[in-house]
This record gives C-alpha cells, sequence and structure tokens, in this order.
C-alpha cells in the first residue's frame, strides 16, 4: 500500500490533469473583452466535479468550484477557485471519505475567450498542496451546462497533462451560449 503523501500527490496530480483537459476544449476563441458593454456576464458558475478517470492508481478526486469572469473597462476581471479533495485512503473504509486537501487554486481572472459553448479563462493564481506557488498562471477552460458538462484546468507550476472534471453537480453558464 502506497505511504498516505504518495497517495495524496498522486490524487492532485489527477485533478491537474482533469482542469488542464477543460482547457484544450477551445478551438478558435474570441476576445471577450472586445464586446459588448462593462460589466457584462462572460462567465460563470460552479459546483462539484469528478476527475474523469480518476488520479493515478485509480484514485477518485472531488472538486468544488466556482468563478465569474466579466467584462470591465475595456479588460477582464473575475475570481476563480478550485479545492480538490481526494479520499484518505485508496481501498477500503476510508476510500470513499474525501478529506484529503489534495490541491487548492485560487485566483484572479484577467483573461476570458468565448467559443461557442466554451470559455477559456485566464490569469494567476495562489496554489496549495500539488503545484504549490504564488502568481502562478492557469487556464481553465469550461463548457455550458450542467451535470456531465466539462472543465479542463491547467497550472504552471505542474505536468503540462490537464486535470479533466466532469460536472456532477451545479452548472457552468457562458454569455452567447446557446
Amino acid at each position: 500500500m502506497l505511504e498516505q503523501p504518495k497517495i495524496a500527490k498522486r490524487y492532485l496530480i489527477g485533478l491537474v490533469v482533469v482542469c488542464l483537459g477543460v482547457s484544450t476544449v477551445v478551438l478558435r476563441p474570441h476576445s471577450a473583452s472586445a464586446q459588448g458593454p462593462d460589466g457584462k456576464v462572460i462567465a460563470k458558475g460552479g459546483g462539484t466535479t469528478i476527475i474523469h478517470g480518476g488520479a493515478p492508481g485509480f484514485v477518485p478526486v472531488l472538486t468544488t468550484v466556482a468563478f465569474n469572469a466579466e467584462r470591465s473597462g475595456g479588460g477582464v476581471i473575475g475570481s476563480f477557485d478550485c479545492l480538490a479533495l481526494a479520499p484518505e485512503a485508496a481501498t477500503g473504509s476510508k476510500s470513499g471519505q474525501f478529506t484529503v486537501n489534495a490541491m487548492y487554486v485560487t485566483g484572479r481572472i484577467t483573461g476570458a475567450a468565448v467559443n461557442g459553448n466554451s470559455a477559456t479563462l485566464t490569469g494567476t493564481s495562489n496554489i496549495t498542496g500539488l503545484g504549490a506557488g504564488s502568481d502562478v498562471p492557469f487556464t481553465f477552460v469550461v463548457q455550458k451546462g450542467g451535470p456531465g458538462a466539462t472543465a479542463m484546468l491547467t497550472v504552471n507550476t505542474l505536468p503540462s497533462s490537464p486535470f479533466h472534471e466532469v460536472l456532477v453537480q451545479g452548472s457552468f453558464e457562458i454569455q452567447g451560449a446557446d
């Protein structure tokens, strides 16, 4: 059986991979800051996601994500939070208790691009746990929808493989999406 720090690290790496995968969804984005008046919401949402396929070693990871981005003064402002929780143990009675804080990303959104039902949000973040650091660039790609919608988070302090997340509760809204 793996030691506790190794398990938590694997969970966090899986979460990062899920979040990064969402960021590659956008094919031809256009700048949201060039559209419409100040104070117009570009994207917002929140909920609980699960990392598709789990973390390395087939360990489930749940995330709680919340974000909002809007136009302001010709630019984009907003906030982003993503807390990744992993179970205490890979197997047994504690494998369903998501109490290990694998990673927490809290950031300031400074850029946004919308492409159909997807938005790519960028900015800088402070991260604890896996990929820890300050002023770390991040990209969050999100698909409009409720449960089943996808998201992907990429942070520069972790390997280039993104975390692919599937929304299980909550909703993601994209301005202009049908």
